[in-house]
């Protein structure tokens, strides 16, 4: 068993870290992107990147998922079979999504709102989720043989040939945001190519009719929730371009990313959460440890929210080239939104929490039900929205979306899993974020802060947290106690 908790540890180090590693490095483009690409190229090209995302929903149908469950099911000779039955389909569907998407490419450009002078990006769209599509089998075979490494690795040179192919292709060739289809077509045809040991090793001639039966009834159900999710995501992006134009949508799109930070907190959170409770949740006292993980994360991630918020602004007009600046110039003017992005990734993080319940329960049937709900919030109040308050509109409804997926899931998680959390410290905790969240902007818009303004808020911050009892004594002595010792 032991053994077993430690393999899985590893895993999750090595799948978690090259992720993480990943989305930071993904980051590292805004700034440069900011201080190249025109407000509006930008806008144009996170548009298209969002229905990127939408379209790699409907070519994958959860055939990754069913093949993981079937795969796992038989032995060894019995598993190419699986292989070659989920891949032989998949490549099947992709050649006939992609030739619709061809077929169709005037109607379907015009819906996405690709302007006519960037219609070949529109072909790189299409090989773009044709090979992604293709890469997921194979990926998903690694990750059930437990070659964790060689999947991370991988994936790492697929961001950093995308990452040098940016430069060069920008920088050199002055492609503008061709470019970006370009590198991501290479980087992504470098992990198909990657990946045909692994295909070459268990493709055989064998087809089961009733096996790939089996994966469909188990895997398209994945679809609807997966598009959901998706919709809560990225569906800011197309509305505000439907509802506002390139530049403005460029704007959002780049400020929006400054929420990476909290947004990597989370990400390694939920790693370390889900084996952390299916570990534990037959303790004798797992829901005392899980109200007490709750106020800590909420701790720990209203801290993260407090120092980004206040000094996020400082960071994105640092000048490091030139008067090149991390956000470029033209983009500051959407500064304001961070903190509301934010705050909207900390009640993910909260939404992840309540999930320990549901899955120690096995009610995984309601999670379909919070993110359809999270979806349609997300499109309601960025239509209700956006009118009136532009590019703050659309992250209030990034906000209003994952606080009631949270609430959502709080609910159903409570009813078949009841666990008794420290209410009064998290509705201390609230408070204190929203009535920060109240003066940061009543500050911004009529006073202006400076530096010593807002390291008093900061300290004012964590005064308050030690005086509500939010963070005890006694507790943060121990804490710092087990830092220390775990250092050494």
């Amino acid at each position: 068993m032991r053994e077993k908790l430690k393999e899985l540890t590893k895993d999750t180090a090595i799948y978690g870290i090259s992720t993480m590693v990943g989305r930071f490095i993904g980051f590292l483009l805004v700034p440069f992107y900011t201080n190249v690409l025109s407000t509006a190229e930008f806008g144009i090209q996170s548009n298209i990147y969002a229905y990127i995302a939408f379209i790699n929903v409907i070519f994958i149908y959860g055939i990754d998922a069913a093949y993981m469950k079937y795969a796992s099911l038989y032995n060894d000779d019995e598993k190419k079979k699986v292989f070659t039955t989920a891949y032989s389909f998949l490549i099947a569907t992709t050649i006939v999504l992609s030739l619709l998407l061809f077929l169709f490419r005037n109607s379907i450009s015009s819906l996405m709102e690709i302007p006519s002078s960037y219609l070949r990006i529109y072909y790189y769209l299409i090989l773009i989720v044709a090979f992604d599509a293709i890469a997921i089998v194979p990926f998903a075979k690694l990750r059930l043989e437990r070659k964790a490494w060689k999947y991370a690795t991988i994936k790492f040179i697929n961001i950093l040939l995308n990452l040098a192919l940016n430069l060069i292709l920008i920088l050199k060739y002055h492609l503008g945001i061709e470019a970006i289809f370009i590198s991501n077509l290479i980087a992504t045809l470098f992990s198909f190519v990657a990946l045909q040991s692994e295909v070459i090793k268990s493709i055989t001639i064998s087809f089961d009719k009733n096996l790939l039966k089996k994966m469909l009834e188990f895997g398209i159900p994945y679809l609807p929730a997966a598009l959901a999710a998706t919709i809560v995501n990225v569906v800011d992006r197309p509305v505000v371009l439907a509802m506002t134009d390139e530049s403005t949508l460029g704007i959002y799109q780049a400020n929006y990313k400054l929420g990476v930070f909290m947004m990597l907190f989370v990400s390694m959170f939920q790693f370390a959460w889900q084996p952390f409770f299916l570990n534990n949740a037959k303790e004798k006292n797992a829901k005392e440890i899980f109200s007490k993980v709750f106020t800590l994360f909420l701790i720990v991630s209203s801290l993260i929210w407090i120092v980004l918020t206040l000094f996020v602004d400082d960071f994105a007009r640092i000048e490091f080239y030139h008067g090149k600046s991390i956000i470029g110039k033209e983009f500051l003017s959407g500064l304001p939104i961070v903190p509301i992005i934010l705050l909207g990734y900390l009640f993910n993080g909260v939404y992840y929490i309540f999930q320990a319940g549901i899955y120690i329960e096995e009610k995984t049937k309601y999670f379909p039900i919070v993110t359809f709900a999270g979806a349609l919030v997300n499109v309601l109040v960025n239509i209700l929205l956006i009118p009136y308050l532009g590019i703050m509109g659309a992250a209030l409804a990034t906000l209003a979306a994952y606080f009631v997926m949270a609430v959502g899931l709080f609910f159903f998680s409570q009813k078949f899993y009841p666990i008794d959390y420290e209410f009064g410290k998290v509705m201390k905790i609230f408070l204190l974020i929203f009535s920060s969240c109240a003066l940061y902007y009543y500050l911004y818009y009529n006073v202006g802060l400076n530096i010593l303004l807002k390291l008093f808020i900061l300290f004012a911050f964590v005064l308050i947290l030690f005086l509500l009892k939010v963070i005890e004594k006694n507790e943060f002595i121990s804490f710092a106690k087990l830092l220390i010792s775990r250092k050494r």
